[in-house]
């Protein structure tokens, strides 16, 4: 073979390898897109999406083995559209982001159930309406589900408990009621952070809910009532705990808190009795107990005295810095209470 037959027949490969280089996409994830581009009416954030052109290079797209769609990306856009159930026939998408899409209206399609590889669920910031899905307790391989800022109803489905992988689960600033499913101190593992915040959340905590080693857990700005000590213990590594603004009423006196936790917010609840000690050997970043019903005087030591009044103001009977100094009256019934017994 000579040397001129064995260029060209090099030149060809090369030829034919960029050729095939052109379009590396499945060409049924690339029609699905399409489909999806069209649902949405061709919105600005993916407007360039051509069909000449390879999907895994396609804006807001990313591909993994064998150029399938793994990653679909619709952030920062006006568009008016739902959530085309076309995203159900991406088969190895694992994450799936619409987000601060204010125009972005409907209920979640059960289409997505479909999308059994799916690691994260990321659909905050729109104005999706109806239920948190059942569906969802199906896809197996979900971690993360941020479903936050959104205008969704109704109870929140106890089954995502038997998610085994979930580790995040963000459902706040919606308009969810109904208690916390008694189910939620039974995840399959221990869950980094629960939002549960700004909804119409009713009921009392689950006790197993203190099975539970939460990194983050909010639950601020429901109508939650009852006892919430089981959520606190010194042996756990939580370092965010906010229950603010709900009816929370239990004594808090013999309370020990993790000493990882640096942000506590327990403002506007019913809660009883004095400020722990213990309290003083956290490293608190955050903290606020206002608008209860505490007793005694602050302990002092720590990072306690490094909040302001406002940290403390309508309780029942607290004192002693930042707030004024215990009275005479009070300083004499602990000298009391404090006298050995004859």
């Amino acid at each position: 073979m000579g040397k001129t037959t064995i260029l060209l027949l090099l030149l060809f490969a090369l030829l034919l390898t960029t050729s095939l280089s052109k379009d590396l996409c499945h060409k049924d994830d690339k029609n699905t897109l399409l489909k999806i581009k069209k649902a949405m009416n061709d919105p600005y954030t993916i407007i360039s999406w051509d069909p000449k052109d390879d999907c895994c290079t396609w804006y807001s797209v990313e591909c993994g083995n064998a150029n399938r769609v793994t990653s679909l990306d619709l952030s920062d856009d006006d568009v008016s559209a739902q959530i085309p159930p076309e995203v159900g026939d991406l088969p190895y998408l694992q994450y799936l982001t619409f987000r601060k899409l204010p125009n972005l209206t409907g209920e979640i399609p059960p289409t997505i159930a479909k999308l059994k590889y799916l690691k994260s669920l990321w659909l905050s910031w729109n104005s999706l309406t109806g239920p948190v899905p059942e569906f969802l307790s199906q896809l197996k391989n979900l971690e993360y589900i941020n479903l936050s800022f959104n205008k969704l109803s109704g109870s929140i489905p106890g089954s995502l408990s038997l998610l085994p992988k979930l580790d995040f689960l963000e459902l706040s600033r919606n308009k969810l009621t109904g208690p916390i499913p008694e189910s939620f101190g039974s995840f399959k593992r221990a869950v980094y952070g629960i939002y549960l915040s700004h909804n119409q959340l009713s009921g009392s905590i689950p006790k197993s809910l203190g099975n539970i080693d939460f990194n983050t857990i909010d639950l601020s700005r429901n109508k939650l009532e009852g006892d919430a000590s089981m959520l606190f213990g010194v042996k756990k590594t939580t370092w965010h705990i906010d229950l603010s603004r709900n009816m929370f009423q239990f004594d808090i006196s013999k309370v020990k808190v993790a000493k990882t936790v640096n942000f506590l917010d327990l403002n506007h609840n019913g809660l009883t009795g004095s400020i722990p000690d213990q309290w003083t050997q956290l490293d608190l970043q955050t903290f606020n107990v206002s608008y209860n019903r505490l007793c005694g005087r602050i302990p002092q030591g720590g990072d306690l005295q490094s909040f302001d009044a406002y940290a403390y103001l309508h309780n029942k009977c607290l004192c002693g810095a930042p707030l004024p100094s215990c009275n005479v009256k009070i300083q004499a019934t602990d000298l009391y209470l404090n006298l050995p017994s004859e």
